[in-house]
C-alpha cells in the first residue's frame, strides 16, 4: 500500500511539472513570434547600412579613417550575448562552446582577448575561468530596448580601437534561422570593412544609393562617414541582440515542449506502474482473505 501511495505522489508531481513546462512552452512560443518579426524586418536595413558605407567609400578615401587601419592583432574584444534565464536547451551551451574555442585559439596565437558579456549565463561562466578579462558585463536587453542603450558600448569599443587598446573586436550570437535551426555566428566589426560586394536589388535602395552621387555633405565626407561606421556598428550589434532574442524563445519553445511530452510519457508508465502495484495489493489482500477463510473452516 506504501508503494502505491509514494507512486500515487510521484505522479502528481510530474503532473504539476507538466503544467509548469506547457505554460512556459505557450510563453516563448508567443514571445518568439514578436521577437521573430523584429528580427527578419531590420535585416534589410544591416544591409541597406553596409551598401550605403560602401557607396561612400568611392567618393572619398575611407582608408584614412583609424576605424578602418588594419593592424597585426594583440588584442582582441569578443562581444558575447547569452541569455539571463536557463532553460533554452543548448542555446547557452552553443555560445559558450563558441567563446571557449575562440579564447583557446587567440592563447595559441598569444593574443590577449577582452570580453564583453551580454547576458547574465554568459557572463557567470566566464567569471569563473582564470586569466580572463571581462571588461563589463551587462544583463540582456529587453525587447522593450533602442539601439541608443547600446550605443556605450559601441562608443566605448571604438574609442579602444583609435586608442590602439585592442586591435579588431568580434560579436559572438545566435542567428535566428527558422524555429528549429539557429546558428553561431562570429561577426567581426573592427577594423571596418567596406561591403562584401553584395548588390542591392531593391529599387528603392538603388535610387536612395544614386541619390549620393548629388548629395552635399555637412560638414564634410569624412565626418559623414565616421558617422556612418558608428551606426554601422551599432546596427550589427542591434541585429545580433534581435537574432539572439527569437533564437533563444525559440529554442526556450522546443526545449519546454519536449519536457511537456517526455512529462507525459513518464506519467504513463507510473500510471501503468501505479495501476500494477494496485492490483497487486489487492491479489495479495484476496490472498489473505481466503487464506484467513480456510483458517476459521479448520478450527
Amino acid at each position: 500500500m506504501a508503494n502505491t501511495v509514494a507512486i500515487k505522489r510521484r505522479i502528481g508531481s510530474v503532473k504539476n511539472t507538466r503544467q509548469i513546462t506547457r505554460a512556459m512552452e505557450l510563453v516563448a512560443a508567443s514571445k518568439m513570434k514578436k521577437a521573430q518579426a523584429h528580427a527578419t524586418a531590420t535585416r534589410d536595413y544591416r544591409k541597406s547600412a553596409k551598401a550605403i558605407l560602401t557607396r561612400l567609400s568611392t567618393i572619398s578615401d575611407v582608408s584614412i579613417n583609424p576605424l578602418f587601419v588594419t593592424r597585426p592583432v594583440k588584442t582582441h574584444l569578443v562581444i558575447v550575448i547569452t541569455s539571463d534565464l536557463g532553460l533554452a536547451g543548448g542555446y547557452d551551451g552553443n555560445v559558450i562552446k563558441e567563446i571557449t574555442a575562440r579564447l583557446e585559439a587567440n592563447a595559441k596565437a598569444k593574443t590577449d582577448t577582452h570580453l564583453v558579456t551580454i547576458g547574465r549565463k554568459g557572463g557567470q561562466f566566464l567569471s569563473r575561468l582564470k586569466n580572463i578579462n571581462i571588461s563589463s558585463a551587462y544583463p540582456m536587453f529587453s525587447k522593450d530596448t533602442s539601439p541608443a542603450d547600446i550605443r556605450p558600448i559601441i562608443v566605448d569599443m571604438m574609442k579602444q580601437y583609435e586608442e590602439e587598446k585592442i586591435d579588431s573586436a568580434s560579436i559572438i550570437y545566435t542567428e535566428f534561422i527558422s524555429n528549429l535551426s539557429q546558428e553561431v555566428k562570429v561577426l567581426d566589426v573592427l577594423p571596418a570593412k567596406l561591403g562584401d560586394g553584395e548588390q542591392i536589388k531593391q529599387e528603392k535602395d538603388d535610387r536612395a544609393i544614386s541619390e549620393l552621387e548629388v548629395a552635399i555633405f555637412e560638414p564634410n565626407i569624412e565626418a559623414i562617414v565616421e558617422d556612418a561606421v558608428l551606426r554601422l556598428i551599432e546596427v550589427q550589434l542591434w541585429q545580433a541582440l534581435l537574432e539572439a532574442q527569437a533564437s533563444e524563445y525559440s529554442m526556450r519553445m522546443v526545449a519546454m515542449k519536449n519536457a511537456t511530452d517526455n512529462a507525459g510519457e513518464i506519467i504513463d508508465d507510473l500510471t501503468l506502474e501505479y495501476n500494477t502495484a494496485r492490483q497487486a495489493d489487492i491479489t495479495q489482500q484476496i490472498a489473505e482473505i481466503v487464506g484467513g477463510a480456510e483458517a476459521v473452516k479448520q478450527t
